[in-house]
């Protein structure tokens, strides 16, 4: 039987991934005021990169309670 956190956690996927499609698109406008005939694709790539790195940072500085 699935642990509660991950019954909640598949209750809000659908949104968390919306948010991070959210945040991908609020740094493409960003980088589009500075740079007009910006390259999408790429852009969001290294935007997307930019996410996953943050987010192993963000992980690192959790305190780890139990290893799961």
């Amino acid at each position: 039987m699935p642990k509660i956190e991950q019954m909640e956690l598949e209750a809000h996927r659908t949104q968390l991934e919306t948010d991070v499609r959210d945040l991908v698109d609020k740094y493409l406008a960003i980088s589009e005021w500075d740079i007009p005939d910006i390259n999408e694709p790429l852009a969001n790539r290294l935007i997307i990169t930019a996410i996953r790195q943050a987010l192993d940072r963000v992980e690192k500085a959790l305190p780890k309670f139990l290893e799961v």
